[in-house]
């Protein structure tokens, strides 16, 4: 047996790794493939450059850019306001206010682009200046009459480019959370500029809800700082003004929260707003607290009227709320007399109002008998005014009136006082023309008693 491989001839050559014979056997004709183990390589996009669109690139935010370039626009307008003016409302189509808002009212307000804590950036000193003179903060004095022309450059700024507005209240709500890092004189010159903005509708009045900061409250800066826009409010206009800006802030009744908390008494809330100059305010604020008493009666009273609960419960309840407010008997009786005349569905036949208004009086009878101990007959002059004048104006008969007599609601002496000597003078003609035929018909009916007791007698 030969020692060759079996299968071979004897001039074959044995087949390599990775060859494969392609000829019939002894075929020499060899054929080399690629092990199955080898990946191809991928191609690769080394050194092309792929194109972008000039829309989807991303324009790079600079505000000190944008600073820059108004700084320059505002040296060249110098110290005249009205080039000021112009060369803003010139620059807003190329200098990309919508995107810098903030920026340039930071430049305007207080020079240079504010960092927190209330200074100003220092960003770019080596390329040229950083700051400016021409802004509220740099006003040559704090004055009314120079600080409006200070104040119309963010008028007219506003007036032009309309989509400013709400950047500019963003803005307002950021500087006065950094009172404390401005000057006590940039504070001033602030102040008597808001009061000219909200005063004017360019700056919504709920801005100055933001001095409600902890910090602000506790160094003084937010009471101070709201007094000199009240004052400059007053100053400019009125005192009307005045509570109406303080309605629009929804401040009217958080005045006592610009105290310290360890200081939020009646004295020193007197004694912070007359040092100011701002007597009335303690006039505006009592009539609030009052106001805001009398709601809270009125509420409850409506409440339990119109559910239907038992009167001696609300008398319970009513009494209490008076108590807590110091709510007066006048006060008392007009809400008591609003609330049960407002849960009735009136009929629309006049000729049956009167009826159905004292049936229904009848039941909450000892409600106002509850609340009128007082010997002073000048708090039945609202309720009178009132119930005389509706069944006057339903034509109805006095004598519908004796109900309430009788219950002793209203006393008929008292009434009679009143008629001749007890009354005011503001409205006398009007309300005693509407009472008269009431009065007469009481005389009357007084006369014909006594003479029937004389009768009797005899």
């Amino acid at each position: 047996m030969s020692g060759k491989p079996s299968g071979t001839g004897g001039n074959s050559t044995p087949i390599k790794q990775g060859e494969m014979s392609t000829g019939p056997p002894g075929d020499t004709k060899k054929e080399v493939v690629c092990c199955m183990t080898t990946k191809a390589e991928k191609p690769t996009l080394q050194g092309q450059r792929i194109k972008t669109r000039k829309r989807d690139e991303k324009a790079k935010y600079d505000p000190v850019g944008f600073r820059d370039a108004i700084l320059q626009g505002l040296i060249e307008a110098g110290s005249d306001l009205e080039a000021v003016n112009k060369y803003l409302d010139q620059a807003g189509s190329k200098l990309k206010y919508r995107t810098y808002g903030e920026t340039l009212f930071d430049i305007l307000i207080a020079g240079g682009i504010l960092t927190p804590g209330g200074g100003t950036s220092d960003d770019g000193i080596d390329s040229g200046p950083v700051r400016t003179d021409m802004c509220v903060f740099g006003a040559p004095d704090d004055s009314y009459e120079t600080l409006r022309g200070y104040a119309q450059v963010f008028t007219r700024l506003m007036r032009r480019y309309k989509y400013l507005e709400k950047m500019f209240y963003e803005e307002m709500k950021k500087v006065l959370v950094y009172l404390k890092g401005f000057r006590e004189g940039d504070r001033i010159r602030l102040a008597r500029c808001v009061a000219i903005w909200t005063s004017d509708s360019l700056l919504d009045p709920k801005v100055l809800a933001t001095l409600l900061q902890d910090h602000l409250v506790k160094d003084g800066l937010a009471a101070d700082f709201l007094c000199e826009v009240l004052l400059t409010a007053k100053n400019l206009k009125d005192i009307n003004t005045v509570r109406s800006l303080l309605r629009k802030a929804g401040l009217d009744s958080r005045l006592m929260e610009f105290l310290q908390a360890n200081k939020r008494t009646d004295e020193n809330f007197k004694n912070l707003f007359q040092q100011k100059g701002l007597e009335e305010i303690l006039g505006i604020y009592r009539s609030l607290e009052r106001d805001t008493s009398l709601k809270e009666l009125q509420t409850y009273l409506g409440q339990q009227v119109n559910e239907g609960a038992a009167v001696r419960d609300i008398i319970v309840g009513v009494q209490e709320i008076a108590k807590k407010n110091n709510i007066q008997e006048p006060q008392i009786v007009s809400a008591i007399w609003s609330s049960v005349m407002d849960a009735v569905e009136w009929n629309k036949k006049e000729e049956l109002v009167a009826d159905q208004a004292l049936k229904h009086l009848r039941v909450y009878a000892p409600l106002f008998a509850a609340n009128t101990k007082s010997d002073q007959g000048a708090w039945y002059i609202g309720l009178l005014d009132v119930y005389f004048g509706y069944l006057k104006n339903k034509n109805c008969e006095p004598t519908k009136n004796l109900y309430f007599l009788s219950a002793e609601v209203m006393s008929e002496e008292v009434i009679l006082k009143w008629y001749k000597d007890g009354h005011a003078t503001k409205g006398k003609s009007i309300f005693l023309d509407q009472i008269k035929k009431f009065v007469e018909w009481l005389q009357n009916a007084e006369e014909e008693s006594e003479e029937s007791v004389e009768e009797e007698e005899d």
